[in-house]
C-alpha cells in the first residue's frame, strides 16, 4: 500500500471558523467542498474539516466529553506562534510548565474546542541534567 497523503480530520459545527483557523496556523488555504473543507499547504492536503452540526467540544482534560485526538506542533519561536494562534481564535487550556531545560509545551483549544499543543525545545544549560 502506498499512502499518497496523511490527513487528520476534525469535526466542527462551524466549518468555516475551524478551517480558517487551521489554514491560518499552517499558512495554507481552504478548499471548500460544501460540508467538507481541506486545508492545503503548498497545494498539498494537511488538515480536513467536516461539518458535524451536533459536534460537542471535548472538555480537556477530564470532562464528560473526552479528547480523542490532538496535534503537537513543534515551533521555533513560541512567543510568535502563541500570538498567531491566539489571534486566530485559540484559547489556552493549560499554560506551559516553565521548564528551564528540555522540552516544554502549552495546551490550547481551536475554535471547535479540539485540544492541540505548541511545543518547543528549551536549550539546556551546560552542566544541567534533563528534566524527568
Amino acid at each position: 500500500m502506498r499512502i499518497v497523503h496523511q490527513v487528520v480530520t476534525f469535526d466542527a459545527a462551524d466549518l468555516a471558523a475551524e478551517s480558517r483557523f487551521w489554514a491560518g496556523v499552517l499558512g495554507g488555504e481552504v478548499d471548500d467542498d460544501g460540508d467538507w473543507h481541506m486545508v492545503l499547504v503548498d497545494g498539498a492536503p494537511r488538515i480536513g474539516v467536516q461539518l458535524a452540526p451536533d459536534h460537542r467540544p471535548p472538555e480537556w482534560p477530564d470532562g464528560p466529553t473526552k479528547q480523542q485526538v490532538h496535534l503537537d506542533l513543534w515551533v521555533e519561536d513560541f512567543a510568535e506562534a502563541h500570538e498567531q494562534v491566539m489571534a486566530l481564535g485559540a484559547t489556552v487550556l493549560k499554560p506551559a510548565a516553565g521548564n528551564t531545560s528540555g522540552d516544554d509545551f502549552q495546551v490550547y483549544a481551536d475554535p471547535a474546542g479540539h485540544p492541540f499543543c505548541l511545543c518547543w525545545l528549551v536549550p539546556r544549560t551546560p552542566g544541567t541534567q534533563p528534566a524527568g
